[in-house]
């Protein structure tokens, strides 16, 4: 085309100080046209901001025009100026159209209008053409991007973790399946024939192998997909999702819980200070949205006031016996009642008793500290009472529980004996075991879920809406 540079919609501040012609290519969101002049809102997915490229009907061929619709991808060579319009400070003077691949009007879905996320999220394959799912993905990449940098300017390493694993890592047997060979055939020769010659399922967690990297190398974090074959349809359940699992020799709890509120500050600083534009757009939809719901159920807090609510807070920190208590005396609506009700120590909490504490009694972010063993893992290392475990839930309002951790029990005879209390194999995990023989040191580590952390700095109500291709009971479509 004769242009060395095709320049982004992002850029366009800079590509307006070109004095030439200029190459932008996109996809057309709107079309608009009178008798001398067309208007097209183009969008390369770089900004939430679409381009306006202005035609001169008189210079182009009508029938080129026509072919031009929403979906439409195009290239144009034009001229940047300022311009006249509100919504815009730049337009593109278009002098050349290159039509790279039409889009049907009569069966393009994603036409100028509003559309639900669940139409959406059966066009998955379409849906980052959007304004809100472009947002969300930005944000994402954002994030992930600020995770890395997280770690590495503190001297972390980051591992890869298998994906195909023989162990339980959480023990609650909740696992997908791998094998190359047919049911009957695997259950008649227990494994020895497939390829791995034992069983074999996708990973739920990576800590364990983490742990195993940290006991070498000090500090190491993972970044991988995790999956729980956990048959629940709901708004806060993913099949297939990302975690961040970082695991530390020689931190104790404390330690721990001191790093996951400096990350969730710095993850969520980062998002306030390079998103603003798309937050600023998820923040006016949220609100549109909220106007249709009845008072009560409207959001005390806009978004990007929830997410000063966590850089802007110390984060409360408190055991779990205290937090039965407060629960358990509190009043947190009309009927004076939760839908799960706080009356037995050792409950494992639900959504709503975390948001009360977080929301309503401290309003700040909450870390709760010393669990019950019975409803904890068995990695986890056990307090003196014999009755509680080093684990910690930071909880954040909205969303709940946002990262669950412990310190790890680095004491064998206390490993040993749990594995055995809680049915865990000590034949399978045998090299688990062994790091505890070796050198043992005290060593802590947490679990983020991505998609849980994107659902609260986006505002989004589903977490099927933070992942591009989400995979949950019943849905593994593209």
């Amino acid at each position: 085309m004769g242009i060395e540079k095709r320049y982004k919609v992002i850029d366009i501040v800079e590509a307006s100080k070109k004095s030439n012609d200029i190459l932008i290519s996109g996809w057309v969101r709107n079309k608009r046209q009178s008798k001398n002049v067309a208007f097209l809102s183009v969008n390369d997915g770089s900004t939430i901001k679409n381009l306006q490229v202005v035609i001169d009907l008189s210079k182009v061929e009508i029938d080129l025009i026509e072919k031009i619709n929403t979906g439409t991808s195009l290239s144009i060579i034009g001229k940047i100026v300022k311009s006249q319009g509100r919504d815009q400070s730049f337009e593109l003077i278009a002098h050349k159209i290159y039509i790279l691949g039409v889009a049907d009007p009569e069966s393009y879905p994603l036409q100028p209008k509003k559309h639900s996320f669940e139409f959406l999220r059966d066009i998955s394959h379409l849906r980052s053409r959007t304004n809100t799912f472009g947002a969300i993905f930005r944000i994402r990449h954002a994030i992930i991007y600020a995770i890395h940098n997280f770690f590495n300017s503190k001297g972390f390493l980051n591992i890869h973790t298998p994906i195909l694993t023989s162990s339980d890592a959480e023990g609650a047997g909740e696992m997908f399946k791998v094998t190359t060979l047919d049911i009957e055939k695997k259950i008649k020769n227990n494994y020895k024939d497939d390829f791995f010659g034992k069983e074999v399922n996708l990973t739920v967690s990576g800590q364990l192998n983490a742990e195993l990297a940290a006991l070498g190398l000090s500090e190491v974090y993972t970044f991988g997909p995790t999956f729980r074959a956990e048959n629940s349809n709901t708004s806060r359940h993913l099949a297939e999702f990302w975690m961040i699992e970082p695991e530390m020799a020689f931190y104790d709890i404390k330690d721990n819980m001191d790093l996951a509120e400096e990350m969730l500050k710095y993850l969520v600083k980062y998002t306030l200070d390079n998103c603003k534009d798309d937050l600023s757009f998820l923040e006016k939809a949220e609100g549109d949205r909220d106007k249709q719901k009845p008072m009560l159920e409207r959001q005390s807090l806009n978004l990007t006031e929830r997410l000063k609510f966590v850089c802007n807070n110390t984060f409360e920190r408190l055991k779990y016996s205290e937090a039965f208590e407060i629960l358990k005396n509190s009043k947190p609506n009309k009927k004076n009642k939760f839908d799960f009700p706080v009356n037995e120590w050792g409950i494992d909490f639900q959504s709503e008793h975390e948001r009360y504490l977080v929301e309503k009694h401290f309003k700040k972010p909450v870390i709760i500290v010393d669990y019950p063993k019975k409803i904890k893992a068995f990695y986890m290392r056990q307090n003196d009472d014999n009755k509680t475990v080093a684990a910690m839930d930071v909880l954040f309002p909205i969303v709940g529980e946002i990262i669950g951790g412990s310190q790890r029990e680095e004491r064998y005879d206390k490993l040993l004996s749990r594995m055995k209390e809680m049915n865990i194999s000590e034949k399978q995990l045998w090299w688990y075991l062994e790091t505890r023989k070796f050198g043992t040191v005290i060593h802590s580590g947490f679990g983020l879920g991505l998609e849980r952390l994107v659902q609260f700095v986006t505002g989004m109500t589903n977490i099927r809406d933070v992942i591009p291709f989400p995979r949950s009971p019943g849905n593994c479509k593209f």
